[in-house]
């Protein structure tokens, strides 16, 4: 008696994978001219070209078309259909390579195919798509170029690459102008300069960014905002912006010491905690004492630092709201550090640019930065349960709407 087989039958290939293992085996390229990949997005788009023209003629022929030689021998003007006029080729690029495509015409000239159109000769979506990529990684235009001749055999001028990249510029909008939530624990607001040509001279432009962390415990970039130079006044247009957006409470905002900036704050948002950045203010306290160190070192502290006490003293209010916060809450808003270390990965992206030539081309860089930097912010921050819990104590009801929870939810 024989043995039964218990192995299962290999799977049997596609068309397609036969040919890719084929190409394989044959030691054959299964990109570029000849490639297996390329023959077959050729094969495709010939098959759907030739589609199209039949439905061409036929839609504009009044005749059988066993009728060859009324159309071969009949002049054009007098009411005669259109015909087939033989082919042509033209050198289309795509990221399998290159490869001549051959296209099929028509007598009167009428035919406008949609899968590759009359003077297309790149797979555009594809190359578009590969030219977004190489710009999300924050690459020069020239890098981008050098990248795509490279992979396509396509010389991608300057302007091109600015055209496909516009593509952003709605997304750009839609996303500065969207919904935020009814509340955020935490903001951390702050800004960072670049530089911008407008007509043939390079100027500094300040960009406003808004960091939050929500009610889950994640980063969030809220906004960012350009303008000629960091003020309190403009800080409170962004302000309002957040506030038409949907924004009804912030418990804290962590800033630096920008004179004018608690009151904007406390103009739209009067509950809201205001917590100066620590280390802001040693760092400029720091100054003061080192220059007055090296000319009165035989005084004492007292008469010897008036300028840093004075400065201490003024901003005593907002810079010691943090000492009666638990030391997980403490380690979170004592600094501005948290969107410092924002504007540190933004700078990796915008670095191979020393000036921008418009507001536009800033924000789409900044904006693929912040995608690339969001890919990072998946998890919530570390210790958040026991973060929101106390800071239910301090806020309680203020909390809930952005909880969604009854007072007697949160423990």
């Amino acid at each position: 008696m024989k043995k039964k087989n218990n192995r299962s039958r290999a799977p049997e290939l596609t068309p397609l994978q036969r040919a890719i293992v084929d190409s394989i085996k044959a030691n054959k390229p299964l990109m570029g001219e000849g490639g297996v990949l390329t023959d077959i997005i050729k094969g495709a788009l010939e098959a759907a070209l030739e589609g199209e023209m039949e439905s061409h003629i036929s839609g504009n022929s009044q005749e059988s078309d066993n009728n060859s030689e009324y159309y071969s021998t009949k002049p054009l003007g007098s009411g005669i259909p259109n015909r087939r006029n033989g082919k042509g080729t033209k050198t289309m690029h795509s990221g399998h390579g290159k490869f001549e495509l051959t296209t099929p015409r028509d007598r009167d000239s009428s035919f406008s195919p949609q899968a590759v159109t009359k003077r297309q000769t790149v797979l555009t979506d594809e190359l578009d798509n590969k030219i977004l990529g190489l710009f999300k990684l924050g690459m020069s235009y020239s890098d981008i170029a050098g990248n795509v001749e490279e992979m396509y055999g396509y010389e991608a001028s300057s302007a091109t690459i600015s055209a496909v990249t516009d593509k952003l510029i709605p997304i750009v909008a839609e996303w500065r102008s969207r919904p935020l939530e009814a509340v955020y624990p935490i903001v951390f607001m702050d800004a960072m300069f670049f530089k911008t040509r407008q007509d043939n001279v390079v100027k500094t432009k300040v960009m406003y960014n808004i960091m939050g962390i929500n009610a889950d415990g994640r980063k969030e970039i809220l906004g960012f905002y350009a303008a000629e130079s960091e003020g309190a006044n403009f800080w409170l247009g962004v302000l309002n912006d957040l506030r038409e957006r949907g924004v009804k409470d912030i418990l804290i905002a962590c800033i630096d010491g920008l004179k004018g900036f608690p009151e904007a704050i406390n103009a739209l948002f009067p509950q809201t905690e205001i917590q100066l950045c620590i280390v802001h203010q040693i760092r400029n306290s720091l100054k003061y004492v080192a220059e007055y160190n090296l000319l009165k070192l035989d005084e004492k502290w007292g008469k010897k630092y008036p300028v840093v006490l004075k400065s201490w003293n003024n901003n005593w209010e907002h810079l010691s709201n943090y000492f009666k916060y638990s030391a997980e809450i403490r380690k979170m808003i004592y600094t501005t550090n948290a969107i410092e270390g924002f504007h540190r990965q933004v700078r990796k992206y915008t670095k191979t640019k020393g000036a921008f030539t418009s507001d536009n081309a800033l924000f789409k860089l900044v904006f693929c930065a912040i995608e690339r930097i969001n890919e990072k912010w998946t998890q919530p921050i570390q210790n958040w349960a026991l973060t929101v819990s106390q800071l239910h104590i301090y806020f309680g009801p203020r909390l809930n709407l952005s909880l969604k929870l009854s007072p007697d939810t949160v423990q």
